[in-house]
């Protein structure tokens, strides 16, 4: 299967509202799928990410399709994909907050290790050629045992998050080693945007370093600074999910950009880009500490880069760059302002990252 051959193609994502979710959907979109999303029932509307994307449900031939269901729901799940017909399904969706998982830990483990099943036993009975793929997560290494972590290294997982990211990666190997499921796992390590939530700590670096600016607040509470993350951006994650579906044997990959970088260096880096001093303005909360934490995480794609062709473009000093620029324009202050920031488009619809990785994957 070319990587170029997408025309009539037809994806299912769950988690379409969040970050990863959403530019997907874009890329898809610009590679012309037909794209079915999984959205669950809400007194409100959760999906600011793919406004951009979504019609009038009346209309019809519309790329973008969006469905009520969960990932807690298995019947619900199994007549979503018997209706749609997927020939590629991205498991997104998941509690994907390590802090949270702690404070819930059942429900994390439904949704990210049940929910994994749950979908899996549903394309292990159809009776067309479907490929899937799993988001898993550098989360899983853990208390590494070595580094940098690559597609052979053990995990040993330290939350209730990535204890079930565990139980749905293998769960994944088991139905594509038992069943002949075309099944891949991304084992993705963090990857950010002006899109990541406001509670996890890149975008609540980026959100507070703005609000500082605006005179909305004068300090920003973290926790633990020390702590090491191998950072991308998350546009060019996804493209990598896509690559995986299209090889001719499925897989696992682990995606990452080979560097590591502390808390403290993104919270150092995001206030000098607008000249402020970082000492000035940071406390420390222990309340943010996780019971059990993971120190370092770094990643070798070496096998990504060899076989999907895919590679990291954006360094990490951009990649805050472009999620600073993103929020202080949110704050109503002119990123221009500040020549580090100047020039910086804001992520919206059909934004230059998309299109130009839509164009390099079709090329």
């Amino acid at each position: 299967m070319g990587l170029g051959a997408n025309v009539g193609k037809t994806a299912l994502i769950t988690g379409i509202t969040g970050q990863d979710g959403s530019y997907l959907a874009e890329l898809l979109l610009a590679k012309d799928y037909e794209v079915h999303g999984v959205i669950r029932r809400s007194s409100n509307f959760n999906t600011g990410h793919i406004d951009h994307l979504y019609h009038d449900p009346h209309e019809r031939g519309l790329p973008l399709t969006l469905h009520y269901g969960d990932l807690a729901d298995a019947s619900c799940l199994t007549k979503l994909v018997m209706r749609i017909k997927p020939d590629e399904v991205y498991n997104l969706g998941a509690q994907s907050h390590v802090a949270v998982s702690f404070e819930m830990p059942e429900f994390t483990a439904d949704a990210v290790a049940m929910g994994t099943l749950r979908l899996l036993e549903a394309l292990h009975w159809v009776d067309w050629p479907v490929r899937f793929y799993q988001a898993s997560s550098s989360e899983m290494f853990g208390k590494v045992h070595e580094s940098p972590q690559n597609e052979m290294t053990p995990f040993r997982p330290r939350s209730p998050y990535a204890v079930s990211k565990v139980f749905a990666h293998h769960m994944t190997v088991q139905y594509r080693e038992a069943h002949g499921l075309f099944a891949c796992s991304g084992v993705l390590f963090n990857h950010e945007s002006p899109r990541r939530g406001a509670t996890f700590v890149t975008r609540k670096i980026t959100r507070g370093v703005a609000q500082i600016l605006a005179g909305e607040t004068s300090k920003l509470y973290l926790g633990n600074l020390s702590a090491e993350r191998d950072w991308g951006f998350a546009p060019e994650y996804v493209e990598a999910m896509w690559r995986m579906l299209q090889q001719p044997e499925p897989d696992d990959y682990v995606v990452a950009t080979g560097e590591a970088h502390s808390v403290q260096e993104f919270v150092e880096l995001a206030f000098s880009l607008v000249g402020l001093n970082w000492k000035d303005y940071v406390e420390i909360d222990k309340r943010y500490f996780r019971p059990t934490d993971v120190e370092t995480l770094l990643g070798d794609s070496s096998k990504a880069r060899a076989k999907l062709g895919w590679a990291p473009k954006t360094s990490f000093r951009d990649l805050v760059r472009i999620m600073l620029a993103n929020d202080v324009r949110e704050a109503q202050i002119d990123p221009n302002t500040y020549r580090e920031l100047a020039g910086i488009e804001p992520d919206i619809p059909g934004s230059r990252v998309i299109a130009r990785i839509a164009r390099e994957v079709a090329a």
